[in-house]
């Protein structure tokens, strides 16, 4: 009997061995089509050990025979299958129109898109690869409701503004708090779109109030590319463009340049002036961009890695105007052991620019106005080789010397990223801690030599250097907990905390005096104008926790709180306590609605938060003492200081609390999916300079006074409209925002200073913020020739007290539609974006219509008045008569617009072709961007503001929608091809 138990024991045992060994198991993932599916994630379920398909669908993976294979991939409904004895395992994705499995970056951690409770809107991998573009703000633009990308201007090395649910602040910062693997900056120009592997937005502010005090403006988490398990796989990707003015204004000629000058009175030889430059057609040039990115990626079930860089030239349609950005990524991440993970994510960029001057007028070496306003009957250079002037006044130059004349060079070099180490404590608990650091860099130079230009012999010269040094860090260590209990029970607790510092150093020099050009530097300059160097610091302090709970997946919770202290701010009120809860209801998954066939998929969602905006100047709360005063005494000057600003021990956050009810439904086999928002956001404590008493030795002082609200609706609808061979989706936003002066004390604000015609933004209580203020226009007094305006005061004459608010630069609504097709191994792909209902003040044409001087003017003026009785639009023309072109509602347009974004059409190689050629992808495709516009808008572009790249906070918020002289956005074609293997 023994010896039969014994046998019966070593074959069990061997059996059992057997069973443990690993095979290699081989196959193919393929659509519902038949269509095979590249880079679907194959692991072992349990372990890391895992690769991903091919080019062809295809994969090899080693397992156990008792294993159990996952196959994961974006879009698509996963699957669970167990190896067994089997060698081959082919496998069919469906696609998930929802993809509530999917899991999305939220602060602090990720979260299932099944349980999110707050507002937040995703932007995949696959958005990004939709079309190319240069920064993420453009893949952004008008494809997420609440979310507004605001392009000031369409020059290359331009930025960009983004608001989410309006505006909340007047003085303060404006701009979203950007993430970028968990490091935050305020610099996203450098960072790499082609690096990015998605983008989530947290709206509301139970979905932000994890950060606190930075989260008022909403937060924007940028999760860059990491390696992935599997064979390494080479990603090249290049394209090509060409860009151009899509639109360009109609001047006088020459002729009719010298008729308008001598009905003005200005007489001159005009045989001396016989050329006819159409300074649009010297100025303007057909851009061109190229582009070119690599990356590595692999690994293995202990150490995975990505590599990348690439290089992006770009030549702007203006005449000299230049960027280019060299980007250098590594991750690596490294399983350390069982219970620890460490890695590294680091990315470098070196950006230089030669920038040109817009967004003023001609007199100060705008360019946009010059080339609207500079006499077309001067050439471009003078027989000794210096630029032309004005016939009237030399000293006001052509457009060309603005673009030729000085040497501008700005350069930027920037490392950012982090390094962190994971522990798993126990099976349900881990401990995170990571360092993140972004350190940059500045400089720039400016040479203007003392022979071309009238103002270059004015000063003999004149050289400028500035540079800048910004280093932050960030240290966060925080507990994350999961526990499932039961079937139905899912808990998830966060604890940590967060400190940073930003230490901040500018030093720069403006001097004149050059005897030549051999020496452009600062130091070749015989006398110093000014000089000037700073250092600042700011530190932040930081308690963070959130709390989640599931049960039986219908019922979702999720509470935030975090506890911030700044250096910023006084104190008496140091701290600030940001707290937010929210939760939702799956009511698709209760009894009572599951005979409801057409309803796949329903989530009621509501939430409450507070969040605050220390978007402010550094020592804002200190009385600064400030430096210049400087005095002579005893034939010597001495050094002299002065007080600066008011101190105000209890100044505090702005403080937002925004409310938001959201509805997520999925129709008919999820063939089509809605979701919906409403929400409003109160901010108070608003960061004001206000009177105070005389008698503390100041006028106006900063504290905490006023109140904004928000308050909108959102939609976004996702149709699968076609799923066969010829494939059709549609996806559609759009976002209604209201905004509302509450309180700012009784005390109007005003800003947006155009040159020579004052103010042309106001802030009151009861209107929007981005309110023009001027005068109204009755047209043109048909016995004098002169603009009427409306008698606002009742006082019966003109005056200042005739002005009041004459348009909205806030839009009705924005939305976006695209609309992508697929046929075999053809894609197409159309984007639109719109706004409406929004003003623009067109201060441009205050220069090209204000018929006043020796400027050349728009071909509007030839409509101008020139006898009694005339019945016309345009005034006549008067030496210095500014009363004509005054900031008023001849001057405010309507400035809606829908745009064709961007139109694709790309081919993806057969799989039959890339075997033949080695790849694993080849696709080529062909973009035309802001292929046709449709506005009524009389400028240059509609999407403009004067003011939107200002550094002064203030001006953005109160003065959009304003155009004065500013780079319009292009038309480009782009020819491009991404390929891997």
């Amino acid at each position: 009997m023994r010896k039969h138990v014994l046998c019966m024991l070593v074959l069990l045992l061997s059996t059992l061995g057997v069973m443990a060994q690993d095979v290699v198991v081989t196959g193919k993932v393929v659509t519902a089509n038949n269509e095979p599916l590249p880079g679907v994630s194959v692991t072992v379920k349990g372990t890391t050990k895992g690769t991903a398909t091919d080019g062809n669908g295809a994969y090899t993976v080693k397992a156990p025979s008792n294993a159990t294979l996952t196959f994961n991939f974006i879009g698509y409904v996963g699957q669970e299958i167990s190896v067994g004895s089997r060698t081959t395992i082919n496998v069919t994705l469906k696609e998930d129109a929802l993809n509530l499995e999917q899991v999305v970056v939220i602060g602090y951690g990720t979260q299932k898109k099944k349980d999110l409770t707050g507002a937040v809107a995703v932007v995949s991998s696959k958005d990004f690869e939709s079309r190319p573009n240069t920064q993420f703000a453009d893949v952004l633009s008008g494809k997420t409701a609440g979310v507004q990308v605001i392009s000031p201007s369409g020059k290359p090395n331009a930025g960009f503004n983004i608001r989410i649910r309006g505006t909340s602040t007047v003085t303060s910062g404006s701009q979203p708090l950007y993430i970028v693997d968990g490091v935050p900056t305020t610099d996203t120009r450098s960072i790499n779109p082609n690096d990015i592997e998605n983008l989530t937005v947290l709206k509301d502010a139970s979905a932000a109030a994890i950060y606190g005090a930075s989260g008022s403006n909403g937060v924007v988490l940028i999760t860059t590319k990491r390696g992935k398990t599997g064979e390494t796989k080479i990603d090249f990707s290049a394209y090509g463009s060409t860009s151009s003015v899509w639109k360009r204004q109609d001047v006088l000629n020459a002729d009719q340049y010298k008729s308008l000058m001598s009905e003005l009175g200005y007489i001159t030889d005009w045989s001396k002036y016989t050329a006819n430059t159409d300074w649009q057609d010297e100025i303007f040039r057909n851009g061109a961009a190229q582009n070119y990115q690599l990356s590595a990626s692999g690994g293995n079930d202990k150490t995975t890695y990505f590599f990348s860089g690439g290089w992006l030239k770009n030549d702007g349609v203006v005449r000299n105007n230049t960027m280019d950005r060299l980007n250098f990524k590594v991750s690596l991440d490294q399983k350390v052991n069982n219970w620890l993970t460490a890695g590294v994510n680091a990315n470098f960029s070196k950006w230089h620019d030669v920038d040109i001057t817009d967004n003023t007028g001609v007199a100060r070496g705008g360019v946009l106005l010059g080339v609207q306003a500079t006499p077309p009957v001067i050439g471009i250079y003078n027989t000794d080789g210096s630029f032309t002037g004005n016939p009237f006044k030399l000293s006001w130059e052509n457009p060309v010397s603005s673009t030729d004349a000085p040497i501008q060079d700005y350069y930027n070099n920037r490392l950012l990223g982090n390094v962190y180490g994971e522990a798993k404590i126990l099976p349900e608990l881990k401990f995170r801690s990571s360092l993140g650091l972004d350190y940059t860099t500045t400089k720039y130079d400016y040479f203007l030599d003392p022979f071309r230009t009238d103002w270059g012999r004015a000063n003999s010269g004149i050289g400028r250097t500035e540079s800048n040094l910004n280093n932050y860090w960030i240290s966060e260590n925080t507990f994350t907990y999961n526990k499932t209990l039961g079937a139905k029970h899912d808990l998830t607790a966060l604890a940590g905390f967060v400190a940073s510092k930003n230490t901040w150093e500018l030093t720069k020099m403006e001097v004149k005096g050059y005897a030549g050009t051999a020496v452009t530097t600062v130091n070749g300059g015989s006398t110093i104008v000014s000089s000037d160097g700073t250092k600042q610091e700011k530190s932040n302090a930081s308690f963070i926790s959130r709390l989640g709970y599931t049960y039986d997946n219908k019922y979702l919770f999720t509470a935030n709180f975090r506890a911030d202290a700044s250096s910023v701010f006084g104190p008496n009120n140091k701290w600030g306590y940001f707290p937010s809860v929210s939760a939702g209801w799956r009511i698709s998954e209760e009894d009572f609605f599951k005979n409801v066939s057409f309803i796949n998929d329903l989530k009621l969602r509501a939430g409450w938060g507070l969040v605050g905006n220390d978007q402010i100047a550094n020592y804002a709360w200190f009385g600064l003492i400030n430096t210049g005063a400087n005095y002579p005494i005893g034939g010597s000057i001495l050094p002299g200081n002065y007080p600066g600003s008011i101190q105000n021990e209890d100044l505090k956050w702005e403080e937002t609390v925004q409310t938001n009810i959201g509805l997520d439904v999925a129709l008919l086999n999820s063939r089509i999916s809605l979701s919906a928002d409403a929400y409003v956001k109160n901010t108070k404590d608003l960061l004001l300079n206000l009177p105070v008493p005389t008698a503390t030795g100041f006028d106006n002082g900063l504290i905490n006074a006023g109140k904004v609200r928000n308050k909108g609706i959102e939609f976004i609808l996702s149709t699968r409209n076609l799923v066969n061979k010829f494939k059709w989706s549609t996806d559609f936003n759009i976002s209604f925002n209201r905004n509302e002066v509450i309180d700012v004390k009784g005390l109007p604000i005003y800003s947006g200073d155009i040159y020579d015609r004052g103010n042309a933004s106001v802030v009151k209580e009861g209107l929007p913020l981005g309110s023009f203020y001027g005068y109204i226009s009755e047209g043109v007094d048909p016995a004098t020739g002169n603009m009427k305006y409306k008698d606002v005061n009742g006082n019966k004459s003109f005056d200042q007290g005739d002005r009041t608010v004459i348009g909205d630069a806030n839009p009705d609504f924005i939305y976006g539609l695209t609309n992508t097709f697929s046929y075999k191994n053809w894609g197409l792909n159309l984007f639109l974006q719109g706004v409406q209902g929004n003003d623009i003040l067109n201060a441009s044409r205050i220069e090209t219509e204000g018929l006043l001087d020796f400027k050349n003017q728009s071909a509007a003026v030839l409509k101008r008045w020139t006898k009694p009785g005339q019945i016309t639009d345009i005034p006549k023309a008067e030496v210095n008569n500014k009363s004509n072109s005054e900031v008023s509602t001849r001057f405010i347009e309507d400035g809606s617009y829908l745009r064709v974004k961007s139109l694709t059409l790309s081919y993806d190689f057969t799989s039959a072709a890339l075997k033949r050629l080695k790849l694993g992808t080849l696709r080529l495709y062909v973009t035309g961007e802001n292929l046709l516009t449709f506005t009524n808008y009389k400028g240059f572009d509609p999407e403009v503001s004067v003011y939107g790249n200002s550094t002064e906070a203030k001006v953005a918020n109160i003065a959009p929608g304003i155009d004065y002289g500013t780079y319009p956005q292009v038309r480009s074609y782009l020819f491009g091809v991404n390929l891997s293997f």
